[in-house]
């Protein structure tokens, strides 16, 4: 390939031809006589008659020109010239192919896999050896990238990159450059650098090992490609501050934020316009409580990767605090009031109620402070202690109410009165706080040296007394009590919440208190962080999709925490507890988001961001149009063509311009052919049989759903006596669903909600016969429509919330589906072990064909094929023999859609019978 910037001839040897030009200028220049007519008398012919020389007359100079052209553009159209050429391979050597995919290449990775693709078709065509050395480290039981570097055959190269996806944490760009310093080959290798397109401390570690080893190209993004990182938001009040950072500045942007719900429900969305010279843009999400504590992650519309993704733990949820109070000094003097401070130390992080006790058990609470509450009544103290078994939290203060009568619902028994240590009757002076016990949850807090306590009541002595301490005074005596009651936990400050008998509530420190006793309600501590390591819940995937954790994640201790070790062994996701979950983002391990720059001059090459444009067809259309012009004026040299006149004149032209106008239509699409889409469709659809998938608009989902309903159409045509078209995607509420009897629908978690003539043409397909056979596409996904689920499961939550889709049930082993065509014991696809699902039809409605069927085993990726007709994923683990029974199971299906329940019925159980040998 000659390249010239963004131009480039693919089959450059041809222009040597382009020397022979001169040779036609000598060629083209002799045009024979146009013959005339002459009368022939014979005696003047005889008398007036002289030999005179003839000599041939010259073709004219624009003629000539216009031949030279004509055969200058056939040799440049031959030599294949493109617009914004892709890669291609130059030297001789092996292929170094080095490819970052770390979290931030899933944002445009179909553009990666389509250049892989291109470069190893040509190392393969050839007989070229290949290096893939992906630069994120490959699992949780492989630290480094790459050990060593193994070069393998192109087409085992091509096997490889099925599998190569990108991984939700950084990239490793040292081990790959230590691995490329111990490599040796025979030949001079030609590297392919496919960068991420951001910057990292090892970036000339790398390139520097790739440029002793040979030439080098390196591919990054356009400004406006490098992907978004969403920042950890920030809580004030009833508002949810968030924030989004880009890598490159210098124009202007809009990014869409949505909140969404643990099941993939959509609470908020918001435009996040970045200004021109701002690398961070945020918003603000203002939403009642009860809706922001629904919040489970904040996602950016159309982004995929773990950088478009904040998950969200207990920490983020704003909780609702009640108050109950029984002085009377509210509303006359509200500064002595038990509540006055109370409650502004609460108002930044939670949302305050007030009302009596039974009011506010019936509202969805966390805690529930009862500041020196007098004598609760039998009912009162029931109703707060079933309250607290479910995982409340009772918070209460001491005060002269206390001292005189306490009741049940303490964490330890207190003795009758109070200790005063300050005043004109005693010789003590106020007690000041000891440091905070480790278990404690208000470790760690900075200790006020002008807190003072001058009133407490005691506890009695205990021998579990020490284990419910969460505060002491210097003397040793508790200030805060607590004892867990099953879920819930009963909190004692054995001071006031005012001033009467102490200044803490005057204190910043009251408030971290406080704010440590609502983390103390969420079920998070500050010692559980330190105390054991997290198991993984639930970790996200490259394309920011939340998953089962794979096999070798390691829990989460507190020292990986706080140095945010995200990596193979603790990937971005959910640890803890199912009740209890830490969230653990990206964010944590990413310092910086900064363009890569190369040192050297390096230039950096696109991703094909315009497209290749083949200008041969042009130029070879550009030489016919000039010979055309050609043959007319020689006709009308030699006088084969009248003489011109003024009309014959615009005859001949308006015969030249229809002939460019023919072929300059001729390389356009019509116009009448987009208008006629519609009609064209109905008329394919409706004269031919053919399977169709629903178009998600994530292209590589798209078309491995076209891939594989190809090769299961190839199947049925050589199986079955069905022969059905190629298969195409349907966008429903667009397109005429009812001519396709089987509808496949891959479910992403990137697709948009369904409009409402989207749900109408969906419920019509249903009603009228239809059968939509949706697949998760993910291992042992839950299919249930309720409860916890994966990412994929939350979006089909999402897209089918209202189709009013039937009560599904497991497959059972006497359905039709396992007799369809095959014999069927199972359903596996690109993944085995998970469950098919379908619509409970006992009743005899659409002749007891299902309506729905859902499964999770990706069979759109088992049936799919290439251009060759060959499989392009593998299966897992059953190998080409699970593939054939793949196979089996989308026969059965379409059978099922085409044919109905007939193989239910009594007349085929004899021939089943002894099929299975019974």
């Amino acid at each position: 390939m000659l390249s010239l910037g963004s131009f480039a001839f693919l089959q450059p040897w041809l222009l040597l031809a382009l020397v022979t030009l001169p040779a036609l200028w000598w060629l083209l220049r002799v045009t024979p006589p146009a013959p005339k007519r002459v009368s022939f008398p014979p005696l003047r012919l005889l008398l007036g008659l002289q030999p005179r020389e003839e000599t041939p007359a010259r073709t004219p100079l624009w003629l000539i020109l216009l031949r030279i052209a004509a055969a200058a553009l056939i040799v440049l159209g031959l030599a294949r010239p493109v617009l914004n050429p892709g890669a291609e391979l130059t030297s001789t050597g092996p292929v170094l192919l080095v490819v970052d995919n770390g979290w931030a290449s899933a944002r445009d990775w179909p553009a990666r896999e389509r250049l892989l693709t291109s470069l190893l078709q040509q190392a393969k065509r050839a007989g070229r050896r290949v290096a893939l050395l992906p630069t994120a480290p490959a699992g949780p039981n492989a630290e480094s990238a790459a050990e060593s570097v193994t070069l393998v055959g192109a087409g085992e190269a091509l096997q490889r990159l099925q599998e190569l996806q990108p991984r939700p944490w950084p990239v490793d760009r040292a081990a790959v450059a230590g691995a490329l310093r111990s490599f040796s080959t025979e030949g001079e290798p030609e590297s392919v650098w496919l960068s991420d397109g951001l910057a990292g401390p090892d970036d000339r570690a790398l390139l520097s090992a790739l440029r002793g080893l040979g030439r080098v190209a390196v591919y990054g993004e356009e400004p406006t490609a490098l992907p978004h990182l969403v920042l950890p938001p920030r809580g004030e009040g009833l508002e949810m501050e968030t924030a989004v950072r880009r890598a490159s500045a210098g124009y202007e942007e809009t990014v869409t934020l949505q909140a969404l719900g643990t099941d993939g429900r959509v609470i908020a969305q918001n435009d996040i316009v970045f200004a021109p010279d701002a690398l961070e843009a945020g918003t603000t999400l203002r939403l009642p409580v009860e809706l922001r504590n629904q919040i489970a992650r904040l996602a950016l519309t159309g982004e995929r990767g773990a950088g478009a993704v904040q998950l969200l733990d207990e920490s983020n949820r704003r909780r609702v605090v009640g108050l109950v109070s029984d002085s009377p000094l509210e509303d006359a003097q509200p500064l002595l009031s038990d509540l006055f401070y109370l409650e502004r130390a609460l108002e930044p992080f939670a949302e305050i109620v007030r009302g009596d006790i039974e009011e506010l058990l019936g509202q969805e609470l966390s805690i529930l402070a009862l500041a020196d509450v007098g004598g609760l009544t039998d009912q009162e103290a029931q109703s707060l202690e079933t309250w607290m078994r479910q995982g409340g939290l009772l918070l209460r203060f001491a005060g002269p109410r206390m001292a005189e009568s306490a009741d049940s619902l303490l964490p330890v028994q207190l003795r009758s009165g109070g200790r005063t240590l300050g005043g004109a009757l005693t010789w003590d002076e106020p007690a000041r706080l000891a440091p905070f016990p480790p278990d404690s949850p208000f470790a760690g807090l900075p200790l006020p040296d002008d807190v003072t306590i001058e009133r407490q009541v005691l506890a009695e002595p205990s021998l579990e007394l020490g284990e419910k301490t969460w505060a002491r005074l210097t003397d040793g005596t508790p200030l805060v009590t607590a004892e867990a009651r099953e879920d819930g936990w009963v909190v004692l400050i054995h001071t006031t919440a005012n001033t009467d008998w102490a200044n803490l509530s005057l204190s910043g420190l009251f408030v971290s208190m406080l704010q440590r006793l609502v983390d103390v309600s969420q079920g998070i501590t500050q010692s559980d962080a330190g105390a054991a390591p997290l198991p993984p819940v639930a970790t996200l995937g490259g394309f920011g999709q939340l998953g089962t954790p794979p096999a070798g994640v390691a829990a989460l201790d507190a020292q990986s925490q706080r140095d945010g070790a995200v990596g193979p062994r603790h990937p971005p996701g959910y640890y803890g507890e199912s009740g209890e979950r830490l969230a653990f983002n990206l964010t944590d391990a990413v310092d910086e988001l900064a363009p890569i720059s190369l040192p050297g001059g390096t230039p950096l090459r696109a991703y094909g961001a315009e497209g290749e444009v083949d200008l041969s067809g042009w130029l070879l259309g550009g030489a016919v149009l000039l010979a055309l012009v050609d043959l007319l004026a020689s006709l009308w040299l030699r006088g084969l063509m009248p003489a011109p006149t003024s009309r014959r004149s615009a005859a001949a032209a308006s015969l030249v311009l229809g002939l460019a106008l023919g072929l300059v239509l001729a390389l356009s699409p019509s116009p009448a052919d987009a208008q006629s889409r519609e009609e064209r469709f109905a008329l394919e659809s409706a004269l031919e049989t053919r399977l169709a998938y629903v178009e998600t608009g994530v292209p590589a989902v798209d078309e491995v759903s076209q891939a594989g309903l190809e090769g299961l159409s190839r199947l049925l045509h050589r199986r079955t006596a069905a022969e059905p078209a190629d298969p195409v995607g349907v966008s429903p509420g667009e397109d005429e669903l009812a001519f396709f009897p089987l509808l496949y629908w891959p479910i992403t978690p990137d697709q948009r909600s369904l409009d409402s003539a989207a749900v109408e043409a969906l419920k019509d397909f249903i009603r009228t016969g239809g059968t939509i056979f949706i697949d998760l596409r993910e291992p042992n996904a839950n299919v249930n429509l309720y409860g916890q689920a994966s990412r994929n499961t939350q979006a089909l939550r999402r897209l089918t919330a209202e189709l009013d889709l039937p009560p599904l049930m497991p497959v059972p082993p006497e359905h039709v589906l396992t007799k369809a065509f095959y014999l069927l014991q199972d359903f596996p696809g690109r993944y085995a072990g998970g469950e098919l699902w379908v619509e409970d039809t006992e009743d005899t409605r659409n002749d007891g064909v299902a309506s729905v069927i859902v499964g999770s085993n990706d069979w759109a990726g088992a049936w799919a094929v290439n251009d060759l007709g060959r499989p392009r994923f593998a299966v897992l683990p059953g190998g080409e023999r699970q593939r054939e029974m793949a196979y089996r199971v989308g026969v059965n299906l379409v059978m099922y859609a085409l044919t109905g329940n007939y193989k239910s019925d009594q007349v085929h159980i004899p021939f089943i019978l002894e099929r299975l040998g019974q």
